[in-house]
């Protein structure tokens, strides 16, 4: 082979993630580190990874390895590409030197060595290092058809060196950018990809170590955050273990330490900051889940954009600004999450402490005052803007010590929850969960037969990944059930604080027919059984991953003796897996699935009777029709919305979101795209986060005009009008 073809195939195989013929590569190295010339860049990395994984390594391909320092970091990821133009060689080699759990004196002291003289100029470039991580890469690697798209992975070897940067990180002057850089490394360590799972767990991980080293407000409020947001289990240890330490350190328990944990930044009102830069006045406010940033000028005019000076005189503080809008937004959907837990994780507070924590405090008191909570015992109260009110209006009159809970609309009056949901909307209030018209499960006749189990969520046909994914989000426990000779348990949570452990039974659906495994050889669907409850310690249960009957290891607790909030909740949260991963709500499923077989269930489902959450639904859009633009045109009767057009009137179903032509009952197929300008569009709603609701009006308001509809598929299938 003459130097130039050799050339040609090193840069060819540089866009393979390995290559299988080490002869070949040992033999293309050889002969150009022999002829004196450098191995290009692309071929090294692929080298490193070659050698990286065990059944390609090679002793002579080590050997070749061994003598290679440049490039330092692999190329082809383009936060590697920049540190290595602009950091020394040295200071990335002891990066690479990462491989531990966690650093050694020895390391640290090191590496401190490498940055003397210049750590906030090191700060500065490792945060915009950071900044590019998870960005697409410069080379682009060859994808073979089934095989893991690596594109979207870390390159292995470049792995060790974000590990080590993020390590010096915390050594370095803390600083609310580094804090945030660290927080994003996290979350981009843990995406998931195809074939592979949250595809850098140990990155991660290091990335939580260095938050935990960090001596800083805003280093444990990122610590708190993701928390709340993290669903992988082992990082998730990691910041248990990180906050437990903090909790120890501080003489508080882990629940306080959360709540404690949560930044200002900088709002000096709940959910308010002003800001004076120059003669021009900003004002910052936290609008539901959103926070704004707007302006006016030196004679107090509102201005749209920012204004020049503030960005010719100001840009740091500008740049700051709006990094914490960013901040701000992230921090109140990990705090809602939170709060939407606290129903099950029996927090209470002295009325005083929660005041200053929950009620007042300027980030999580934007939530907390559009939430109903039980003070002194059982009377809800409400903040009406100024301070506290009961139901009646009457200010809020305890003493200090008195208790505060969560408000649960469970067993309480039907009387009570309406005059919850009618002061709401006086006020004009949305909820970030919902609150006031949260679905309850009381237990049913039919449950009190069955005893132990219920099946009212039995019989569903879910898309495992969806479901997987939803249920880990919820603390749930999901393990991926793979077409093998192998046993799995059911969906379970376990909720210590009742000393309960839920479980939700499901099993694999169909077997190898095209469409019921994906291409790792998973159930693409799964189908549902029964909820159980067992005590939390208790052995678990398992079932085959093909189906059949679960061996049960314990006994499972009544129903009847499942307190009546924790069911309710469980329960809850099985009925929005069935109600966001059915099948039934996929337009694309009309034809039933692989092979059809799943045709009467996916009717059954899309159009039939509605589960507790649609019927919430239906109230809902019951009392919001008339307020939109379209309201002349739609009425809500039964399990549907339905709908005038110029041409046709249609049938939306509640739970589904599934389309009927009247007066034929011909499906529509509706594929939705994006929903949010029909539920800006329909005013404020009660509660935040239900986007059936946004699919049903997005598909009102297109229907109510039909005769402008242009897209040519939903076209096709209208019946033509005389």
């Amino acid at each position: 082979m003459t130097p130039t073809e050799a050339r040609a195939r090193m840069a060819e195989l540089s866009t393979a993630y390995e290559y299988y013929v080490s002869h070949e590569l040992v033999t293309l190295a050889r002969g150009e580190l022999d002829a004196g010339r450098e191995l290009p860049g692309g071929f090294v990395a692929l080298l490193r990874r070659c050698q990286r994984t065990a059944y390609l390594s090679d002793k002579t391909l080590a050997d070749i390895l061994g003598g290679i320092d440049d490039p330092v970091l692999s190329p082809g990821e383009s936060w590697a590409e920049q540190a290595m133009a602009e950091a020394p060689g040295a200071l990335l080699a002891h990066l690479l030197t990462a491989a531990a759990a966690r650093p050694t004196a020895a390391w640290d002291k090191e590496a401190l060595a490498l940055v003397e003289g210049s750590p906030e100029t090191l700060r500065e470039s490792a945060v915009r290092w950071l900044g590019l991580v998870g960005a697409p890469r410069t080379v682009e690697l060859h994808v073979r058809e089934g095989w893991t798209d690596h594109n979207k992975t870390y390159d292995p070897h470049n792995a060790d060196a974000l590990k080590g940067l993020a390590w010096l990180v915390s050594l370095l002057p803390p600083d609310p950018a580094a804090v945030r850089a660290l927080g994003r490394l996290v979350e981009v360590s843990l995406r998931k990809v195809p074939g592979i799972g949250p595809h850098s767990p140990k990155v991660a991980n290091a990335a939580v170590l260095a938050l935990a080293r960090i001596d800083h407000e805003a280093a444990l409020g990122e610590l708190a955050r993701l928390s709340a947001k993290v669903t992988y289990k082992g990082t998730l240890k990691q910041l248990t273990a990180a906050l437990d330490a903090k909790a120890a350190e501080l003489g508080v328990g882990r629940a306080e330490i959360e709540e404690l944990a949560v930044p200002a930044y900088g709002l000096t009102g709940v959910g308010r900051r002003e800001i004076r830069l120059g003669d021009a006045h900003g004002l910052l406010e936290v609008h539901g889940a959103k926070a704004r940033l707007t302006w006016s000028n030196a004679k107090g005019k509102q201005v749209a954009t920012v204004p020049a000076e503030v960005r010719r005189d100001h840009a740091d503080a500008l740049k700051e600004l709006k990094a914490s809008v960013k901040d701000i937004e992230r921090m109140l959907g990990a705090q809602s999450e939170r709060l939407d837990r606290q129903f099950l994780a029996r927090r209470s507070w002295d009325f005083r402490t929660w005041r200053e924590r929950v009620l007042d405090h300027p980030l999580v008191g934007a939530l907390a005052r559009r939430l109903i909570w039980a003070v002194g015992g059982e009377t809800p109260v409400l903040f009406d803007g100024t301070d506290l009110r009961t139901l009646q209006g009457d200010p809020v009159c305890v003493g200090p010590a008195a208790t505060v809970t969560l408000w649960h609309p469970v067993g309480r009056p039907a009387e009570e929850v309406l005059a919850c949901r009618e002061r709401l909307e006086r006020q004009g209030v949305t909820q970030p969960f919902k609150q006031a018209h949260r679905e309850v499960y009381p237990l049913t006749d039919a449950e009190r037969a069955t005893a132990v189990y219920s099946n009212r969520f039995a019989g569903h046909v879910l898309r495992q990944y969806q479901l997987n994914a939803l249920a880990v989000q919820r603390g749930w426990t999901a393990k991926l059930r793979l077409c093998v000779d192998d046993s799995y348990p059911p969906l379970h949570r376990e909720l210590p604080e009742w000393g309960l452990r839920a479980e939700y039974w499901v099993e694999g659906a169909g077997g190898d027919q095209d469409g019921d495994l994906t291409g790792s050889y998973a159930y693409a669907q799964v189908t549902t059984d029964q909820v159980r409850f067992h005590p939390l310690d208790s052995a678990h249960n398992w079932a085959h991953a093909g189906g059949g009957r679960y061996t049960t290891a314990s006994e499972p607790i009544p129903l009847e003796q499942v307190p009546e909030q924790v069911l309710s909740e469980v329960l809850r949260d099985v009925d929005l897996f069935v109600g966001v991963a059915s099948v039934g709500n996929d337009p694309t499923w009309q034809d039933g699935g692989p092979g059809g077989r799943h045709r009467d269930y996916w009717e059954r489902y899309g159009f039939g009777e509605l589960s507790r959450s649609a019927e919430t639904r239906r109230e809902l859009l019951a009392r919001l029709v008339p307020r939109l633009a379209i309201g002349e045109r739609c009425t809500v009767e039964g399990r549907f919305l339905h709908v005038r057009g110029d041409a046709h009137t249609y049938k939306i179903h509640l739970g589904s979101g599934n389309v009927l032509i009247a007066p034929y009952d011909q499906y529509l197929c509706i594929v939705p795209k994006s929903a949010a300008k029909a539920t800006d569009a329909a005013g404020p709603l009660p509660y935040e986060g239900d986007g059936m609701l946004a699919i049903v009006l997005s598909k009102a308001m297109l229907l109510a005009d039909d005769t402008a509809i242009t897209d040519p598929t939903i076209l096709s299938q209208l019946p033509r009008t005389p």
